[in-house]
């Protein structure tokens, strides 16, 4: 049951996830757009890859959206030395009673900052990743369910790949969306520098209950799609795998990414069926990590997401859904 106010049943779920949006943007200023698509991959179950250079803010990002969110939150930073037990857990011996007791890792808790997630081993980088796949982790033959929601914001720095270990695409293609945030305009540093004093802006206040947070799910997962939107889907996706600048296009868990991060931002925008603008605006974000370019396209000055940009340019939309988007009742609008 979400919370009441003046007696009535509060169930607008675009007024409860405005709300949150505002709260984090007080924080993080002026990436509205980035923090919409983070709420997005939170309310479908997924996960995020925040690539960006050091200092534009996305530590601060990941614990500012699980404060609003009242969601518990863990750091790890990834460092070479990093085990799989530092992230799942071990078993301690106990003497008083001659068992074993699992002592949870920093896995254990509804959002996750994989900082530096390039800097740490292989090894280490799979257990993670399985983690983030399995939604539970195993300690010497016992498994441990991980909270829910659940989503892991795994960030890695663009520049400086010496002592690093790259995400090989298997382990891209786990990630829901990939994410920069880029610098901040003039006016927007400057209001950063005149608010640095002020220590009442620095932490968000929680605006959702848990129970809030499931249940936005649960409707963003019943969003009704259009069988002429899901075509649009498979026609991005398959797309990408016949693009001459690509040695590799998108797998089908990219056209069910795209679909499930449609659905939960047309939440957030206050409908109740998908429409293909909402495929357009996460296509590259959904899609460009999952692709592989050829050599001499790279060379070319090509990128993924500029790929991704003309097949959205160029893929014909649906001119209308083929049965009518449904209002909440299930009649036609």
């Amino acid at each position: 049951m979400l919370r009441t106010e003046g007696g009535m049943l509060w169930d607008r779920p675009q007024a409860l996830l405005e709300g949150v949006v505002r709260q984090i943007e007080r924080i993080v200023i002026g990436k509205r757009e980035t923090i919409e698509q983070v709420l997005v991959a939170l309310l479908c179950g997924g996960h995020v890859l925040l690539e960006d250079v050091p200092g534009v803010g996305k530590t601060l990002l990941a614990k500012s959206t699980a404060k609003a969110l009242g969601c518990s939150f863990q750091r790890i930073q990834c460092t070479p030395d990093v085990l799989p037990s530092d992230i799942t857990g071990v078993s301690m011996y106990r003497k008083s009673t001659e068992t074993f007791e699992f002592r949870p890792g920093p896995i254990m808790a509804n959002i996750v900052l994989a900082d530096e997630l390039n800097r740490t081993s292989p090894k280490t980088q799979s257990a993670l990743l399985e983690a983030m796949e399995e939604r539970h982790v195993t300690v010497d033959g016992e498994t441990h369910p991980l909270p829910e929601p659940f989503m892991v914001l795994a960030t890695q720095n663009p520049i400086g790949f010496e002592g690093a270990y790259p995400l090989p695409e298997a382990q891209l293609d786990r990630f829901l969306l990939k994410l920069r945030l880029g610098y901040p305009t003039p006016e927007q540093e400057a209001f950063l520098l005149s608010r640095a004093a002020d220590t009442e802006e620095r932490d968000a206040r929680p605006m959702l209950l848990l129970e809030e947070l499931l249940e936005l799910k649960r409707q963003a997962a019943q969003v009704h799609v259009d069988d002429a939107v899901k075509q649009y889907i498979v026609a991005l996706v398959h797309a990408t795998r016949t693009a001459p600048e690509l040695a590799l296009g998108a797998s089908p868990r990219a056209s069910l990414a795209l679909m499930r991060a449609s659905q939960a931002l047309a939440l957030m925008r206050g409908r109740t069926y998908v429409v293909p603008d909402d495929c357009r605006c996460l296509a590259v974000p959904v899609l460009a990590h999952r692709l592989a370019l050829r050599a001499e396209a790279g060379f070319a000055g090509s990128t993924a997401e500029a790929v991704v940009a003309r097949i959205v340019r160029e893929t014909p939309v649906p001119s209308a859904p083929s049965g009518g988007a449904r209002k909440p009742g299930g009649a036609a609008r």
